[in-house]
């Protein structure tokens, strides 16, 4: 079990839910059972928490060897690697374990809910809800219903997820969801500037926090996330697309994961975080920062529209999902209206004629708003 399933099972046991805990590596399961006692006590040091609410939740943890102790289980939320068939595996061998009452979810951020829930009997009562690292911090959760899943089956887990203390939104069933799907340009469109030579790693990181006062630049978050992650997941949109060369990834990118730079977890990335490692300074050039930024931000919000234009989901739960999933400094679809929808294609049309390409290509959306003056707000 990862940091995604700790963390899962962390919000489960601290809203009163008993949690069987399973891993099929006994090492794994050992860790995950240390990780999550230290987890507690650290809660508990810093008076988050008292002594008897720790030993309460630690209680409510049940540390399984096999799969079929899981046999009475409600509720079964995965959180293994993002493998298609092996989630498959996993769910045809729990659909013959559980009873056909208890609800089936994938805490997948990439992979089709639809398609996981061909692989259990009763594919009604399965569902993906997508939590955020680190999910114990993390409000936003994304409910994504399959074809298959009955409406009562999302109901129950919108009201599951307000149980945890967390903040659902439901998504349509689409490659990357909302976050994982919006949030590409943001290293995309970095790494192209950064292949194109018009910056390098830490100017354009710099405009992004100077100009658009976003946390993290996107190569420091691509370190964060760690390479192989992110390049999974931008590899599994874009092949979900039918390789729409909006989410092709990066061979900058892929490079790094194959020669194991995967970030701050491997000491190398993106940036060199050893000890005594030069650092280089950006280039605090005004008009180049504010240039990486408009197109950057341009390319983000034309994604936002265009998944509102497709209905994956509503106007206010995808600038809840923006702030509340990545910690946008602003929703995108309001920072379209500040910016003006007008200028928005303006900059998404000048993209397109300078390259020709259709990973530029305006959202339908945005230019009838442009056209009639409306705004989103």
């Amino acid at each position: 079990m990862g940091t995604m399933g700790r963390g899962i099972a962390q919000v489960a046991a601290m809203s009163g839910c008993e949690v069987l805990v399973f891993d099929a590596q006994s090492s794994m399961l050992e860790r995950s059972k240390e990780e999550l006692v230290a987890n507690l006590k650290s809660l508990t040091e810093k008076g988050k928490i008292s002594q008897a609410e720790s030993e309460a939740v630690q209680n409510r943890y049940h540390w399984c060897h096999q799969l079929n102790q899981l046999f009475q289980s409600d509720w079964i939320i995965e959180a293994i690697r993002e493998d298609l068939d092996l989630k498959k595996q996993i769910f045809l061998e729990l659909s013959g374990i559980v009873s056909d009452q208890c609800i089936l979810a994938t805490n997948t951020s990439s992979l089709s809910v639809t398609s996981l829930a061909s692989s259990v009997t009763l594919p009604e009562r399965f569902i993906g809800i997508h939590f955020f690292n680190p999910a114990q911090i993390m409000p936003l959760v994304e409910v994504v219903p399959a074809i298959q899943t009955d409406p009562t089956v999302l109901e129950k887990s919108l009201t599951l997820i307000r149980d945890f203390g967390k903040l659902p939104i439901s998504v349509k069933d689409t490659p990357g969801f909302i976050v994982n799907r919006i949030a590409r340009p943001y290293y995309g469109e970095a790494l192209r500037i950064l292949e194109e030579g018009i910056a390098d790693i830490a100017t354009i990181d710099w405009a992004m926090t100077r100009f658009g006062g976003f946390k993290m630049g996107p190569f420091k978050l691509m370190d964060f996330i760690g390479h192989d992650v992110n390049y999974q997941v931008t590899e599994t949109i874009f092949k979900a697309f039918y390789y729409d060369p909006r989410y092709r990834p990066s061979f900058t990118q892929r490079n790094l994961v194959e020669a194991g730079y995967l970030g701050r977890k491997s000491g190398r990335g993106f940036y060199d975080y050893r000890e005594g490692a030069e650092v280089k300074p950006p280039l605090e050039d005004e008009t180049l920062g504010k240039s990486i930024f408009e197109r950057i931000i341009a390319m983000l919000i034309n994604e936002a529209a265009e998944a509102l234009f497709l209905g994956i989901s509503s106007r206010d739960d995808i600038e809840t999902a923006m702030t509340r999933g990545v910690n946008y400094p602003k929703g995108l679809l309001a920072w379209a209206d500040e910016i003006g929808i007008a200028q928005c294609v303006t900059r998404m049309d000048r993209l397109y004629e300078r390259y020709r390409e259709d990973r530029y290509r305006c959202s339908p959306l945005l230019r009838t708003m442009a056209d009639e003056q409306q705004k989103f707000f």
